[in-house]
């Protein structure tokens, strides 16, 4: 009986203690339901964003010797199609260009006689029908599939009286995306998010026991009592911290690049490619560190500023970091980057974008010099924050 009532007197210490911290209750109950709700209706909204992508952008399909037998198969096609026509190599070559909105069909001449005559017990070649988009270009792409996939429908019917782009040479071709921008793409949806992981976790590692822990060990009133300016003490733990932060993620960032030539499957080439980036595009990305590193130590260093512990910052800190890493998700979710200047004003996610826009090829100066100024007006918002954050005795030395 005396063991049961200690055992009940222990719980409801304990619950007792759980539901009197508000921060504790918050965190631990309401956040992870909260954070769950808004991070999935924001993805939900992306993967349904890209999914019509490109949906309502005019696509012209050019057909050489268009047959009667497919005509009905592509009236309801998304895009317009545009016969008789007569495909050339340059034609062709013009695909290239990741910003023309077009798929190339040639079929050959007397299509649904070959097919009609075609013996599979033959041993000859059957019928090819060759399909040229390009793979970079999300409109293209999408009616590509939409192309290939009824056309694979009707040769089932069929038993497999025609074949689609067969290539019957070595140098055959159809996509004709280049490698440049195939590369791109990967590294656009996946480099910017583990460079934001990378300088998140060395932000992570140094911050919370640099603020945070010299309050805990009392350290902080040593250099509160100095004839240091506030603001100057401020303005030292952002640059230093951000610094540290910094190297720890140009280390791992150049990890990437070394391994990327593995971690795409590719082989000498790749690193080839990758050098196709000009001076510009590395400063670009540099500058771009640089800014997102700045910001982001000087808010966990606000968050850190007021936590009572090194424990409590690193749980104040979680919120933060599940916005980040969820903006960092957001090229996957997305195709290009947005053309209104505005969203380059958004912390993080201008970030994430101008580096989507470099790795991809597509960088433009002006959203660079936005998320530029941006981030650098938001940490000295941050150093003033924190910097009347030493200025309160409740906060830096509240037990």
């Amino acid at each position: 009986m005396r063991t049961e009532n200690n055992t009940w007197t222990i719980i409801k210490k304990e619950f007792a203690r759980f539901l009197g911290d508000r921060q504790l209750l918050f965190t631990s109950v309401i956040m992870p339901g909260l954070l769950i709700y808004i991070i999935y209706s924001l993805m939900g909204s992306g993967i349904s964003k890209m999914a019509t992508e490109g949906a309502n952008e005019s696509v012209f399909v050019r057909v050489e010797n268009l047959p009667e037998s497919v005509a009905p198969l592509w009236e309801n096609l998304p895009a317009t199609i545009m016969v008789p026509q007569t495909l050339t190599q340059e034609d062709i070559n013009n695909l290239e260009s990741k910003d023309l909105n077009e798929v190339l069909v040639r079929f050959p001449a007397g299509f649904d006689t070959l097919v009609a005559s075609y013996n599979p017990q033959s041993g000859e070649m059957a019928p090819n029908v060759e399909i040229y988009y390009n793979s970079a270009n999300n409109a293209s792409s999408r009616v590509y599939h939409v192309l290939e996939g009824s056309l694979t429908a009707y040769e089932n019917q069929l038993s497999n009286r025609f074949d689609i782009n067969r290539a019957d040479t070595e140098e055959a071709q159809f996509d004709m995306a280049s490698q440049d921008d195939v590369l791109g793409s990967i590294l656009s949806k996946l480099i910017p998010m583990l460079i934001l992981m990378m300088l998140f976790s060395g932000v992570m590692a140094i911050a919370p026991s640099s603020i945070a822990g010299e309050k805990e060990r009392g350290t902080i009133a040593t250099l509160l009592v100095t004839p240091m300016r506030r603001n100057e003490l401020a303005l030292g733990k952002v640059v230093s911290l951000s610094g540290m932060a910094l190297l720890s993620g140009l280390s791992s960032f150049i990890g990437i690049v070394l391994s990327l030539p593995k971690m795409i499957q590719a082989d000498t080439q790749g690193i080839e490619i990758g050098l196709n980036y000009t001076s510009a595009d590395y400063v670009v990305l540099l500058l771009t560190i640089l800014g997102t590193v700045l910001i982001m130590a000087s808010v966990v260093s606000m968050l850190s500023a007021l936590a009572k512990d090194v424990k409590n910052a690193g749980t104040m800190i979680v919120p933060f970091m599940l916005v980040v890493m969820f903006c960092g998700l957001t090229p996957m979710f997305q195709s290009g980057t947005p053309e209104n200047l505005t969203a380059y004003l958004i912390p993080f996610y201008n970030s994430i974008q101008v580096m989507t826009a470099t790795f991809a090829h597509e960088m433009k100066w002006m959203p660079v010099i936005v998320m530029l100024v941006s981030n650098v007006a938001y940490t000295g918002i941050a150093v003033w924050g924190l910097t009347r954050m030493f200025n309160s005795e409740k906060i830096m030395f509240s037990k």
